[in-house]
């Protein structure tokens, strides 16, 4: 059978990468639609997975305009490759271009913030797959299962730490993961997170984490000199290896804070917006806090810091995590598979 994936988010490559792999090896025939982002593109030809673009638009105006351009692109594209079903994480596009073609699309979102996507989405969908922890119903059309879809690439049967990438990049001392966001996504508006007034104010930020470790950025923005003399660039696939050897994360990224908090590293989510899965991953396996206040959240840091067994506790927690869910990756193909019977 034709399985056709819409990804937009560099996460979407990572939770449906072991998917692709395994219909692959079932014999099914995998196309993808993917957003010219440039770390999509990379990572999707680093993997060596096949891929068709659409236009990606950074900004809310540009990301609505955009919404019937790449509906007429995937509605060209579907019509030469024909597929029996469309799965995304709630992209419009294959929602919308499913139904002119009388086929099913199945989702899999995380977000609930996003919802205007949703308006413009669910209504078109056949099924839509949450974790437990996603705190909107959506109807009869949800199926929740006990999971987070981080763990599709971070469970340790899909992923082993490389402890090379500490000489790679030179991280020979603990180090602290800060990441500034640009908040610009459909499912931002209204985000706030550290709000810096000054670059003054990163630099206190940076001068109370240094006492705990080497402090490495990752940012959206490079507003500022001092961004520059923390941030380091990496080759995206060594991501996850880097944040396994964190001694802790703390930033505006919700994604990573997940990330981190699945690998077994203390996060701290900064942000007056609130995510299921973090709150679950917070409130079940107390890996990851969502604090609206930066100096709450300094303060958040310097506490879990005094703590000399730290580190060893989250890997514990992490551990009782693994325990206590399913296997996404056999989910979701199962989900995919179970669709396409009903569609015989």
């Amino acid at each position: 059978m034709k399985v056709l994936f819409d990804i937009g988010h560099p996460k979407d490559v990572n939770v449906f990468k072991g998917v692709i792999s395994e219909l692959n090896d079932k014999g099914h025939e995998v196309q993808v639609f993917a957003r010219a982002k440039e770390n999509t593109r990379r990572m999707l030809d680093d993997l060596g997975i096949e891929y068709h673009l659409c236009n990606y638009y950074s900004h809310i105006l540009g990301k609505a305009l955009g919404i019937p351009i790449n509906d007429y692109r995937l509605y060209k594209f579907s019509k030469d490759f024909k597929p029996d079903i469309f799965v995304s994480p709630g992209s419009p596009y294959s929602a919308h271009v499913s139904r002119l073609l009388g086929k099913p699309h199945i989702a899999f979102p995380d977000t609930e913030i996003a919802g205007i996507v949703m308006k413009l989405t669910f209504p078109f969908t056949d099924k839509i797959y949450t974790s437990t922890s996603f705190f909107i119903d959506l109807g009869p059309k949800q199926e929740r299962f006990e999971g987070y879809y981080e763990m599709a690439y971070l469970h340790p049967k899909y992923f082993t730490p490389n402890e090379s990438v500490l000489d790679k990049y030179e991280l020979t001392d603990d180090y602290i993961v800060l990441r500034l966001s640009a908040l610009g996504s459909h499912h931002d508006v209204g985000a706030r997170g550290f709000n810096f007034e000054s670059e003054d104010d990163l630099q206190n930020l940076i001068t109370v984490l240094e006492r705990y470790g080497r402090v490495i950025i990752f940012s959206e923005i490079d507003d500022w000199q001092l961004i520059e003399k923390h941030r380091l660039n990496i080759n995206p696939k060594d991501l996850h290896d880097i944040l396994y050897f964190a001694k802790m994360y703390i930033g505006e990224g919700a994604t990573m804070a997940s990330e981190s908090a699945i690998l077994g590293v203390p996060s701290i989510y900064v942000s007056n917006t609130k995510r299921g899965y973090l709150n679950e991953l917070e409130s079940k396996y107390d890996l990851v806090y969502t604090i609206e206040d930066k100096n709450v959240a300094i303060q958040k840091a310097e506490s879990l810091f005094e703590d000399s067994d730290l580190n060893l506790k989250w890997q514990e927690k992490s551990q009782h995590l693994y325990n206590n869910t399913v296997d996404i990756v056999e989910f979701i193909v199962g989900a995919i598979e179970k669709t396409l019977e009903i569609g015989k």
